[in-house]
C-alpha cells in the first residue's frame, strides 16, 4: 500500500469522527481580486478532511463577503484589526484545530493534489515538522509563467534554511501544529498576551525568520515534495518592492536568531548574505533597477564569493542579466532575460 493509499483510508477515519487534519490558514489584506480562486483552488482538493480558517486583517476590500457567500461548512470566517501578515497567520494557527498548519496567502493558489501529497509525507516522515513544496510562479492575471522555485528536498539543514530558504513562499508549506507550538511565545511587554508563533514586529521577512527559529530551536526536520504544488503570484509591487526595506527585515531576522545560536550565525552569516544579496539583485533586474542590481551583486561578490561556484548558473546568469540591463534596447533585454530566467529556474 502506498502512503497516498493509507492517507486516503486514515481521510475516511477522521470524516467520521469530525475532526480535520489540516487546517489552512488564509490571511486576506486587499486581495479579493484573486481571494476567490484563491479559495476554489483549496476547495478542489483531492484530500478533504480540512478546514479553512480565513482571517480578514482589517481589509479595506470585501475579502469577508467573498467568504461569507462561501455554503461549505468547512470555511471560517475570523475577522481582527489589522496586524499584518504575521498577525493574522497567528489568529489562523491559534483558531486551527488541525494536527498540520497549512498556510496559503490569498493571491496564490495550490494544485489539486496538494495536501494530499503534503498528508502523505508528512504521515511518512515523521521526525519531518515543516513539509513543503515546489512552486511555480504566474502573473498578476494567473497566467502561468516559465519560471518558479524548485529547492532542495532532501537532506535539509540548517545551513540551507538560512542560507537558501527552501521552503520558498508562505504558501509552500504544512507544519505540524506541533512544531508550532515548540516555538510559541508571548510578547506582553509590547501589549501582546495571545500566542505567537510568527513575530509580529516584522512586516517582511516574518516566514524566514520562523523557519531558522524552528530549525535552531527544535529538533523537527525539514523536507520537500519536488512537484510544483504551489502556484505563486508574482505581481507588480512585489517586483518594485524595496530593496533596502526587504534587506534590513533580513538583517532583523538573522539577529533575532543570533541570539539562540550565535556560533551557527557566524559560521554561514557570509554566505547567506552573499545569497540574499544577489536574490536581491535579481529582483532589482525584474524591476528594471540596474543601478540598485549592480550595487547588491557587488555585494554578493563581496561577502562570499563562492557563490559564484556553489551556483554557477544562477549567479552567471543574474550576472550577465545585471550588465545586459545597461546595455540593451528593453524589448531586446525582455526576450533574452525571460530565456535566461527560465533557463536557471
Amino acid at each position: 500500500m502506498t502512503f497516498l493509499e493509507d492517507t486516503k483510508n486514515v481521510a475516511v477515519v477522521e470524516a467520521r469522527t469530525g475532526a480535520p487534519l489540516v487546517s489552512v490558514v488564509i490571511p486576506m489584506y486587499n486581495a479579493a481580486a484573486y481571494l476567490q480562486d484563491c479559495l476554489d483552488s483549496v476547495l478542489a482538493q483531492t484530500y478533504k478532511n480540512f478546514e479553512v480558517i480565513a482571517v480578514d486583517d482589517g481589509s479595506p476590500d470585501n475579502c469577508a463577503d467573498i467568504i461569507n457567500a462561501c455554503e461549505d461548512p468547512r470555511v471560517k470566517l475570523v475577522r481582527q484589526r489589522n496586524r499584518g501578515l504575521a498577525g493574522a497567520r497567528n489568529t489562523g494557527v491559534c483558531r486551527a484545530s488541525g494536527e498540520y498548519i497549512a498556510f496559503l496567502d490569498s493571491d496564490d493558489m495550490w494544485r489539486p493534489e496538494k495536501l494530499e501529497l503534503h498528508v502523505g509525507h508528512l504521515r511518512a516522515n515523521p521526525s519531518v515538522g515543516v513539509s513543503y513544496s515546489a512552486s511555480q510562479f504566474m502573473d498578476e492575471s494567473g497566467a502561468l509563467m516559465s519560471v518558479g522555485q524548485t529547492p532542495k528536498c532532501e537532506g535539509v539543514t540548517a545551513a540551507d534554511i538560512f542560507c537558501r530558504n527552501p521552503v520558498g513562499n508562505g504558501s509552500a508549506p504544512v507544519i505540524r501544529r506541533q512544531a508550532l507550538k515548540d516555538i510559541e511565545f508571548i510578547r506582553p511587554e509590547q501589549g501582546h498576551y495571545g500566542a505567537m508563533f510568527f513575530d509580529e514586529s516584522f512586516r517582511q521577512s516574518e516566514d524566514v525568520e520562523c523557519w531558522l527559529r524552528i530549525a535552531l530551536s527544535t529538533d523537527w526536520g525539514f523536507a520537500g515534495i519536488d512537484q510544483a504544488l504551489t502556484l505563486y503570484r508574482v505581481n507588480g509591487e512585489g517586483l518594485s518592492a524595496n530593496w533596502q526595506n526587504q534587506l534590513a527585515s533580513w538583517e532583523r531576522s538573522v539577529e533575532c536568531n543570533r541570539r539562540i545560536d550565535a556560533e551557527f550565525i557566524g559560521k554561514w552569516e557570509s554566505l547567506a548574505r552573499a545569497y540574499q544579496y544577489r536574490y536581491l539583485a535579481r529582483r532589482a533586474v525584474q524591476s528594471r533597477d540596474g543601478a540598485s542590481a549592480r550595487k547588491l551583486l557587488t555585494m554578493a561578490y563581496r561577502s562570499n564569493p563562492s557563490i559564484l561556484l556553489r551556483e554557477f548558473g544562477r549567479t552567471t546568469v543574474t550576472t550577465g542579466c545585471t550588465v545586459l540591463l545597461s546595455c540593451l534596447p528593453n524589448d531586446y533585454y525582455h526576450a533574452l532575460e525571460n530565456r535566461l530566467m527560465a533557463a536557471i529556474a
